[in-house]
């Protein structure tokens, strides 16, 4: 078998893979041991987001829970901090 007939029989099962593991974290129960929740968030402004720097409109929040580990992501269209404090010569 030819190198790019491998190469592409690889990427494709592995985008089935990602759809399908995608597919059953979305539709699993809250209290299953893999689930995937999107929540979209209008905007987050109480004191302790604007403290921890996580102030944020017009969001999406993923969270993946995969047995006890737990992953957390937020991407924002409109961040409403800065992306760092540190000064602008520091971040070489």
């Amino acid at each position: 078998m030819p190198l790019r007939t491998w190469i592409v029989r690889t990427l494709l099962g592995a985008m089935i893979l990602c759809t399908a593991l995608v597919a059953v974290g979305l539709t699993a129960p809250a209290e299953g041991p893999f689930t995937i929740a999107v929540q979209p968030v209008f905007m987050r402004l109480d004191a302790a987001a604007i403290a921890e720097s996580r102030a944020h409109a017009l969001a999406l929040e993923v969270n993946v829970t995969f047995g006890t580990l737990h992953f957390h992501f937020t991407w924002s269209a409109i961040p409403l901090t800065p992306a760092t404090t540190k000064p602008a010569g520091t971040l070489l």
